[in-house]
């Protein structure tokens, strides 16, 4: 928690749209597992420009201790930087935050996306993390990122650090581009590790054609098949998915995205955000609180909220 004494935590989501999310939903459920005084809400915020005043008025929120915690999702994990005080290493490598806290009189931004993702990717994918990178760097397994987002963001860093040659595709290649650069540029005046592969690219099918035989992993970074829009896919239309490949798929609900759903029907392992999204929380319920998150619970609240009634 943070330095002054608090008796209820006020947590929140900042994020448009919000209405498919269930940050309350599990956050709720961790408060009173943990017996902890406190509530979790939603802010929604449009996106900047026209929802500057509104994310400055949140932060302003923080500074005077009205708010003691909050999550960023799609769109803000990047226009909320500029607004902190300090970031986390992994927050400025990732050039992304998705977890507010406030510390020494500061309010600062950290990303728990990058290591919620490995860990539930490794919960159903471990056998692409077996081999050791570091004796044979040509050996590293590739990954294509579906999207150049706040969210791609967290999934690119998280596996570049871990080894992975990474291809970052956006319908707009200057996005693209503008990602691994940064990402690039953390690595050269970051802790010395290796300057990872990144590779921009186009989001269309004559880009991405001739990377499909050496790739192992697509990842879904974009809000496409979210609801209400379920029947939505990034996967550009005529483009076959790799045999060999694993699909994850970071949006969550509904839980079988049209992207998971065709990943599936052709044979390839595929899985959804929601491990992802609860391994996350449940880091930024410990920064928060300090108290080991119930993981279990939080999981159980999020698959009975997702029921079709």
């Amino acid at each position: 928690m943070s330095d002054a004494a608090i008796t209820t935590l006020r947590l929140g989501l900042t994020g448009w749209p919000l209405e498919h999310s269930l940050s309350a939903t599990i956050h709720t459920a961790a408060l009173s597992a943990t017996r902890l005084d406190g509530e979790y809400q939603l802010f929604p915020v449009p996106p900047v420009p026209a929802g500057s005043a509104a994310l400055e008025e949140l932060i302003a929120r923080m500074r005077r201790g009205e708010l003691h915690g909050l999550n960023v999702t799609i769109p803000h994990k990047q226009a909320v930087l500029p607004l902190l005080d300090a970031l986390k290493p992994v927050a400025q490598a990732a050039g992304a935050a998705n977890t507010i806290f406030q510390r020494g009189g500061q309010v600062v931004g950290d990303n728990t996306d990058v290591q919620g993702f490995l860990t539930d990717l490794k919960s159903f994918a471990g056998h692409l993390f077996l081999e050791d990178r570091s004796r044979n760097p040509r050996s590293a397994p590739q990954a294509l990122i579906l999207g150049a987002g706040g969210a791609a963001r967290g999934v690119v860093y998280g596996l570049a650090q871990a080894g992975w040659e990474v291809h970052v595709a956006a319908r707009r290649l200057e996005q693209a581009e503008e990602l691994v650069a940064g990402i690039q540029n953390s690595s050269r005046s970051g802790s010395g590790h290796p300057l990872p592969q990144l590779h921009p690219h186009r989001l269309y099918r004559a880009d991405l054609a001739g990377l499909l035989p050496t790739i192992a992993l697509i990842v879904n970074a974009t809000p496409l098949g979210m609801y209400p829009r379920a029947d939505a896919s990034p996967w550009p239309v005529g483009l076959p998915l790799p045999p060999q490949g694993v699909v994850y798929d970071l949006v969550y609900n509904p839980l079988e995205t049209a992207f998971v759903r065709s990943a599936r029907a052709g044979g390839l392992t595929a899985s959804n955000g929601l491990g992802m999204l609860i391994e996350q929380a449940a880091l930024a319920f410990e920064i928060w609180t300090g108290q080991t998150a119930p993981l279990q619970t939080m999981f159980r609240a999020a698959q009975e909220a997702l029921k079709p009634l």
